[in-house]
């Protein structure tokens, strides 16, 4: 019965796992230097936490630069906040500054190997959502780059994609007012040789987003190419946010 179940949430993952890339696939096109054609860029101030986890698979430190990029593209008034998920506690690389340029350098390159692995990645945003300023009139955005599985408590569906600790977050940031934001890219432990483990972590980011007014991001089953066309979308994101704002 459990298989059955297992089998079940893999199908289900597989559906939503479509919409995504048939989304990536009609996006916007990337030129062949990695730049972004439209040029878009975010119109109002936010604040933003880019949460990394740091045992996620190497080339995702090739992304730094584009992420650097975004930070300072961000409009005057905006304050950003970098994070690194990994074990022990979450890793504050720079907390909330108006300081554009120093957020981006605070950026480092990944560990990339198990040692860094965190307990699960949510009681880490949990602590992260907790540092968002109440008084302040801007936007609450999280930006978790992660392969979000939890399977602290067990690796079957029940205990993934229902944990405790996702659970905790989702409240937190829907208390808080914070939308979370989600590009996923595999770990260099499960999420990177099980299928399931991926679509199970997938999903898991699909509804932390979806349930708190962000989106997840993903190119298929199992890694991504580039984070460009994923800055692009999260870019008109935010500028519909802040409209409905």
């Amino acid at each position: 019965m459990i298989e059955v179940r297992r089998f079940i949430s893999f199908l289900v993952s597989v559906i939503i796992v479509a919409l995504p890339v048939a989304a990536f696939a009609a996006g916007a096109s990337v030129r062949n230097d990695g730049k972004s054609l439209n040029g878009a860029r975010v119109v109002a101030p936010v604040n933003l936490a880019i949460l990394i986890q740091d045992d996620l698979v190497s080339h995702v430190s090739n992304e730094l630069d584009i992420t650097r990029d975004f930070i300072q593209s961000l409009p005057e008034g905006s304050q950003v906040m970098v994070g690194y998920i990994r074990s022990g506690s979450l890793q504050v690389r720079r907390p909330f500054t108006r300081d554009l340029g120093t957020a981006a350098r605070s950026l480092r390159v990944l560990v990339s190997s198990t040692t860094a692995s965190p307990y699960n990645p949510y009681v880490e945003v949990l602590e992260a959502l907790r540092r968002f300023d109440s008084t302040s009139k801007n936007p609450n955005v999280v930006l978790l780059i992660s392969d979000g599985l939890d399977v602290s408590r067990g690796f079957d569906a029940a205990s993934v994609l229902n944990s405790i600790d996702l659970e905790r977050a989702i409240a937190e940031a829907k208390r808080r007012d914070v939308s979370v934001f989600s590009f996923y890219a595999p770990s260099v432990g499960l999420t990177q040789r099980n299928l399931l483990a991926a679509s199970w972590g997938q999903s898991s980011l699909v509804r932390i987003s979806d349930e708190t007014g962000g989106k997840a991001f993903f190119q298929g089953m199992t890694d991504f190419v580039t984070f460009n066309p994923y800055f692009e979308r999260l870019t008109r994101a935010l500028n519909q946010l802040e409209s409905v704002e």
